[in-house]
């Protein structure tokens, strides 16, 4: 981190992937303002919303900060998609990145990179297909959203502000995300294959994508960066390695059909769909992973103590 900005603005700070990245830097000296819906608790807090005219009020409050890392949005299978919830989903991303933008825009002395959440979703079912960042966008509701994301973050380009698209994965931390929903059922032996098993899964151990965001912040990389570990695994080989690594067995599979009627549209496009993408920007900027292949990810997640990277 020897580069990184001195002052970071962050969105979305209380989620967990938004949490580890203020930990980190609070712990490497790195001021971390963080934008809050509620009465601010603290002077690092800064109350804003994205719905209204003035997003912030005293936009002066950001002047200085090197970075903004905007990770604000809906969580995509919180809830069965109805027309409500989709609309929810899309304008809680679209609109939020806009009224940063905007306010970023506002600036006297604007930071030099946004870093912009979005998820490798963008490359819709694609089967067996390697997937790089050079790779079109995908069909489905998640590809559709992603690409609106990705514009609106592009807006900030114009304005000198270099624009990092973090197309994330699923992130595994015990802390939070699908990975601890996850667990109790494979703790209790009910795990088992969603549909056929064989649809591709990116997945990152928090640890990595934490260190691959600040890899990030220090780069040169414009637009899209895959943030997913370089080996993805299909759904049956993630199934084996959590039993495994739980010692617990996981059989119990669940079909497809059954999946579309208890989840609808959420199941085929976050269960079901096969997406195979591997890092290639961050391998070609010289990032290392250090949990790369899914044992050591779990082991690293599941076992912290005994791996002091994770």
């Amino acid at each position: 981190m020897t580069t990184t900005p001195g002052k970071i603005l962050f969105s979305g700070a209380t989620g967990m992937i938004g949490s580890a990245l203020v930990r980190a830097a609070e712990a490497n000296r790195i001021q971390a303002l963080r934008l809050v819906r509620h009465d601010p608790a603290s002077p690092s807090e800064i109350q804003w919303n994205p719905d209204a005219a003035l997003p912030v009020s005293d936009a002066a409050q950001l002047e200085g900060i090197g970075a903004a890392i905007h990770l604000s949005g809906a969580n995509l299978s919180g809830h069965r998609w109805t027309a409500d919830y989709k609309r929810q989903i899309v304008e809680s991303r679209v609109n939020s990145t806009r009224a940063l933008v905007n306010t970023l825009k506002s600036l006297k002395q604007r930071p030099s990179v946004l870093l912009c959440a979005s998820a490798t979703g963008i490359y819709g079912n694609r089967g067996d297909e390697i997937l790089t960042e050079e790779s079109s966008p995908g069909r489905g509701f998640i590809a559709d959203t992603c690409v609106a994301w990705e514009v609106e973050a592009a807006q900030a380009r114009p304005l000198g502000i270099r624009v990092v698209h973090l197309r994330f994965g699923v992130v595994l931390a015990r802390e939070g995300g699908a990975f601890k929903k996850m667990l109790p059922i494979f703790r209790l032996g009910l795990g088992g294959n969603l549909g056929s098993g064989r649809q591709w899964m990116n997945w990152i151990a928090l640890s990595d994508a934490v260190r691959a965001i600040f890899h990030l912040l220090d780069s040169t990389i414009d637009g899209p960066a895959n943030l997913v570990a370089p080996n993805p695994v299909t759904n049956a080989e993630f199934t084996r390695a959590l039993g495994h690594a739980l010692h617990r067995p996981a059989i119990i599979s669940a079909p497809a059909f059954a999946l579309s009627i208890a989840f609808g549209e959420v199941a085929d496009e976050v269960l079901l769909a096969s997406t195979r993408a591997i890092p290639a920007r961050l391998l070609g900027s010289g990032f290392t992973f250090e949990l790369p292949d899914i044992a050591s990810a779990l082991n690293g997640v599941l076992h912290p103590t005994l791996n002091p990277t994770a």
